[in-house]
């Protein structure tokens, strides 16, 4: 079944018009009332893509949100962030009109220009996440960011003056940092969801370096692992890091050490081998790797077990 290649929104102005609404009074940043967004406006929106971030608090009844590779019930409070060229899509349930409640904060990187967050914005993480994972919101801080958003609002509304988009982008600065603490609050109170992933996590390393064929597959990369957990790279990183204090290139280097420690111990491989065996072009770079994490070589620590 050929799927629709998603519509590309340019500016604002066109997806105020794209979703029934009033032009914008700003052309670089709106706050858009889901409420108001007309019901026909999203017919041919299967799927689409913006060149602005857009940020939304949202709940939607009646329809299913594909965020990335998860879907949502969107029935409470949830956040989440696009950056520009990401792609959304909604469906609907059982042939019946999605029905929008919150808000959606639009920016165009224009508005950002010269500004310090233009510069900083990537260091905000969550913004990669929104190809897998959003943000779930207790009422206490969904009312911290509502307060915000209208701040925002005000600010844009009122008379445009020189004072106006540094107030403006301090009140986004303020938002997207109460953002990065909802975050981390998210991966310890949803410890089932984060421990699930430490479990996966474990038995795929476990399955890779149990594999025989690591001569010709190499060592996981990071990338591989996050897309066999359905999690960006960025996300499952600060995820184990809340979790356990470690990237995930070290959980990798760690299941690595554990299997040489287990060839070194158990078989009369040769240093050259056991490298070969697990993934690695030169034995030099395995020695290297283990000396660093272990303060022994690799032949040192087999003496210690003769």
């Amino acid at each position: 079944m050929k799927t629709n290649a998603p519509i590309r929104i340019k500016t604002i102005s066109e997806f105020h018009q794209l979703r029934g609404l009033p032009k914008p009074e700003h052309p670089l940043i709106s706050v858009v009332d889901y409420s108001l967004i007309g019901k026909n406006s999203t017919a041919n929106l299967e799927s689409w893509t913006m060149d602005f971030y857009s940020i939304s608090m949202k709940r939607t009844t009646n329809s299913k949100i594909r965020y990335g590779q998860q879907q949502y019930d969107f029935d409470d409070g949830v956040l989440f962030f696009m950056a520009p060229n990401q792609v959304f899509s909604i469906s609907p349930n059982n042939n019946a009109a999605p029905q929008h409640t919150g808000w959606i904060l639009l920016i165009h990187p224009d508005f950002l220009w010269n500004t310090s967050l233009a510069k900083n914005i990537n260091k905000y993480e969550y913004f990669d996440y929104a190809v897998n994972e959003a943000l779930f919101l207790s009422a206490r801080e969904e009312a911290i960011l509502n307060n915000i958003i209208q701040n925002i609002e005000r600010e844009y509304h009122s008379n445009i003056d020189d004072f106006s988009q540094s107030i403006v982008i301090s009140q986004i600065e303020t938002l997207l940092n109460y953002a990065q603490r909802f975050y981390r609050r998210q991966f310890i109170t949803r410890k089932i969801t984060s421990h699930n992933v430490l479990d996966k996590l474990e038995a795929l390393l476990t399955e890779y370096f149990n594999n025989e064929d690591l001569v010709s597959t190499g060592l996981p990369t990071v990338q591989f692992i996050a897309s066999e957990l359905n999690l960006s790279p960025n996300y499952l990183s600060t995820l184990l890091k809340a979790l356990t204090g470690k990237s995930t290139q070290h959980h990798i280097h760690e299941k690595l050490i554990e299997k040489a420690k287990e060839k070194l111990s158990t078989t009369d491989l040769t240093v050259n081998e056991i490298a070969f065996e697990l993934g690695f072009e030169r034995s030099q770079s395995f020695s290297k790797l283990f000396k660093s994490k272990t303060r022994q070589s690799p032949l040192e620590f087999r003496k210690s077990f003769q």
